[in-house]
């Protein structure tokens, strides 16, 4: 297995050095993740980087969400460490499907990974960042419920608000949240799941309440497609003021289960299809770079 990762990730990256695998001990588990750093950490050896966590989909590996998503690229270009965690039995605790409580402790496991960058790299601890796919989004948004004193923004993938994390949510500070959600979408539904997960619209209207944004939700902005893209995706942000935290839903008309902007993904899989109007990793870097604690 150790094999198959090492593989991954030289396919993944033009500098596969820079893309190493840790692991760590939680709950008496050893639990891996991939850690990538740009070329520019040992160029500028003063300077404290972001973080972006990419949890991968369920039935996925920490390997396939990175050559998945290709977020190194834009790791490379906007100058962030990734970090790729993997989940056991290739699933994260969103509370349906396993228990929120007594389910598997994965919040305690990113904490502890936090804990372990801040001891072995320079990361900017104010600018640290999650995101997801499927299982992986919906994850994304447990953590901003529940540690929004250590993560500043938030995006989801295909996986709008889990109910049980609704009925959990306590925390009362604000957190950036962007979510990007296909109507077509077979997988996780784009209208919710009675008992499972809220609507893509009503996961819009829960964060900007929580966030204390006032008023109606603001209309949608289209973003003209290249030439033959069967999708078309409309933009909705709205934020609290200067320095509040923004909430933003990216809706793909007739997209699927997919990353937007990622080569087709699909393997025989019926997960739709992939918008090429916007570039995933590049709008929520736009946006993570407008949030810090």
């Amino acid at each position: 297995m150790k094999c198959l990762i090492s593989l991954l990730i030289l396919a993944c990256t033009s500098a596969p050095v820079l893309a190493q695998v840790s692991s760590l001990v939680h709950k008496e588990e050893k639990r891996r993740y991939i850690v990538y750093t740009p070329a520019a950490y040992d160029q500028a050896p003063q300077q404290a980087f972001p973080v972006v966590f990419n949890f991968h989909g369920g039935g996925m590996s920490m390997a396939e969400q990175m050559l998945y998503t290709q977020m190194n690229k834009a790791a490379e270009r906007h100058r962030y460490i990734v970090v790729y965690p993997q989940g056991i039995k290739q699933d994260w605790n969103v509370g349906f499907g396993m228990d929120y409580l007594a389910g598997t402790d994965d919040v305690g496991f990113t904490q502890a990974i936090l804990s372990k960058l801040k001891q072995n790299y320079r990361i900017d601890d104010k600018r640290v960042y999650a995101t997801g796919l499927s299982r992986g989004g919906f994850f994304a948004l447990r953590l901003a419920a529940e540690l929004p004193q250590q993560f500043a923004a938030v995006a989801s993938v295909g996986a709008p608000m889990p109910e049980p994390v609704l009925q959990h949510h306590k925390q009362k500070e604000k957190v950036g949240v962007l979510l990007m959600q296909g109507t077509a979408d077979k997988v996780v539904l784009f209208e919710g799941k009675t008992a499972s997960y809220l609507s893509a619209e009503d996961t819009f209207a829960y964060w900007r309440r929580h966030n204390g944004i006032d008023g109606d939700a603001p209309q949608p902005r289209r973003m003209p497609g290249p030439a033959g893209d069967a999708t078309q995706v409309s933009w909705q942000e709205q934020g609290s003021g200067a320095g509040g935290a923004s909430v933003a839903l990216f809706t793909v008309k007739d997209g699927g289960h997919t990353w937007p902007g990622a080569d087709a993904f699909n393997i025989g899989l019926p997960i739709g299809k992939t918008t090429y109007a916007i570039d995933a990793n590049e709008v929520m870097w736009e946006f993570f770079s407008k949030h810090r604690r």
